[in-house]
């Protein structure tokens, strides 16, 4: 074996094995992402191999010598450091699936918790937290907090479960203005021990609630509800003041709501599905969702940001469904802005200015009546599909590269022109009346124009 394959097959493993262990590292003491970086850039790595040996033949040959070739080390080397990484992948996937509660040993035995009446002011703030278990919040006219539930505790025999079970209370504290209601007498870290939570608070008054493991339910808040858990779902209705969610993981309902709804997903994994209906507030979501996103009735618009799209809505009268895939708007009144990528889009009836740009998926945006403000569509590696009333006036520039334009609308100041490379151009006006410019640009797709009734 020549020096230089020598030299050139140590300068691969040596860096394959530096940049992985890094990312090891940094996955181990800050929770970096690898398996996202990794899913999405493993092919880099054949790459980067291909061009060393490229380069290793060419040294070989200069010298001589034969090389260039893949040695079975190498094969092993790859092989083992992507089943590694496989195998970390899946560990981590399956220990963010599952809450460290679903598995207990022993038997459950369960205990009443039933609180002495606290009487607070009527507008009193209350922050509830538990640990294990699920939580519920209701209001009443009675200017004071009731707590009532169970605490279960997983032993192998009842006597066990008295022990730990006894020192185990929920409290109600004040600090300033706030009333506190928290567990006590046990590590909350403990998943031996759980509390189903009811809990009645002033109708008035505004509400934090924390959980870590298990769903949360808050309605008929009379003032702003603030909530957050790290597994499990939440369920918040019929309010009066804004509502703020900080979710990990678990599926997100909020209905009825007359303030402003901000959902983020503040942790490292994907939050669940999301459904806000009938706000008369904005509705703000910011963050990673892997289940459906869906908006309905949202009276002063929409704005979600995530690592793949960034939309805003002025106004939502009909809904927004938001998927692995696909993107629909239904009934937005209004100005659009959007920019993802890999989404098929669909935008039905909207009435003002689009500004939309998407990449590796469809594109199609239907007019109830004509068009009155400014459609801008830019898309690659897709088609766009545009669908007009014929009464409509407007004036198109639009442009298709390496593909065609089909259109329905046919007029002495339309001009279409394709060149020799298959690129596609139209430009002009249509319609007896002045109306908005439309600019659309694709390329390796299509531009359709419809003409409906």
């Amino acid at each position: 074996m020549s020096r230089g394959r020598q030299r050139f097959s140590g300068l691969f493993s040596g860096i394959v094995l530096l940049t992985v262990g890094i990312l090891f590292l940094l996955h181990s003491y800050s929770g970096y992402p690898i398996g996202r970086i990794l899913t999405h850039y493993w092919p880099l790595l054949l790459i980067f191999w291909g061009l060393v040996k490229i380069v290793e033949r060419a040294s070989a040959q200069r010298e001589g010598q034969p090389g260039g070739w893949i040695t079975p080390g190498e094969v092993f080397l790859v092989i083992a450091l992507l089943a590694l990484t496989g195998g970390i992948i899946t560990y981590d996937e399956i220990k963010s699936r599952i809450p460290p509660n679903l598995i207990q040993l022993g038997n459950p035995f369960t205990y009443d918790v039933d609180l002495a009446p606290k009487t607070v002011p009527q507008n009193a703030r209350v922050d509830i937290t538990t640990g294990q278990g699920n939580l519920t919040v209701r209001t009443s006219g009675v200017p004071e907090i009731r707590v009532s539930g169970q605490k279960t505790v997983h032993a192998w025999n009842q006597g066990d479960a008295n022990r730990l079970a006894a020192p185990v209370s929920v409290e109600i504290s004040q600090t300033g203005n706030t009333y506190e209601v928290q567990p006590a007498g046990f590590d909350s870290g403990d998943t031996r021990i759980g509390l189903n939570l009811d809990v009645v608070v002033p109708k008035k008054s505004p509400v934090t609630v924390r959980n870590t493991h298990g769903d949360i339910s808050v309605s008929n808040a009379g003032n702003d509800v603030s909530a957050s858990s790290r597994n499990g779902d939440m369920d918040i209705s019929d309010t009066t003041g804004n509502v703020t969610v900080d979710a990990r993981k678990g599926d997100i309902k909020v209905t009825d709501t007359k303030g402003d709804v901000k959902i983020a997903n503040s942790g490292k994994e994907v939050g669940g599905s999301l459904e806000v209906i009938n706000a008369t507030g904005s509705l703000s979501i910011s963050g990673e969702f892997f289940g459906p996103i869906r908006a309905e009735k949202i009276a002063k618009g929409v704005r979600f940001l995530s690592q793949r799209s960034d939309l805003t809505l002025n106004q939502l009268t009909g809904h927004l469904e938001i998927g692995p895939g696909n993107l629909e708007i239904v009934d937005a009144p209004g100005n659009i802005a959007l920019r993802t990528s890999s989404k098929d889009v669909s935008i039905e009836n909207p009435t003002g200015r689009i500004n939309l740009e998407n990449r590796d998926a469809s594109v199609e945006v239907r007019f109830s009546s004509p068009p009155k403000d400014e459609v801008n569509i830019s898309n690659s590696s897709a088609g766009i599909t545009l669908s007009i009333p014929g009464s409509a006036s407007f004036e198109i520039q639009a442009d298709c590269h390496s593909c065609d334009i089909d259109s329905d609308f046919s007029s002495d100041s339309l001009k279409k022109n394709k060149n020799e490379n298959g690129d596609t151009h139209l430009e002009g006006k249509y319609g007896a009346g002045r109306g908005p410019i439309i600019i659309l640009r694709t390329s390796y797709g299509s531009i359709t124009l419809r003409k409906t009734t």
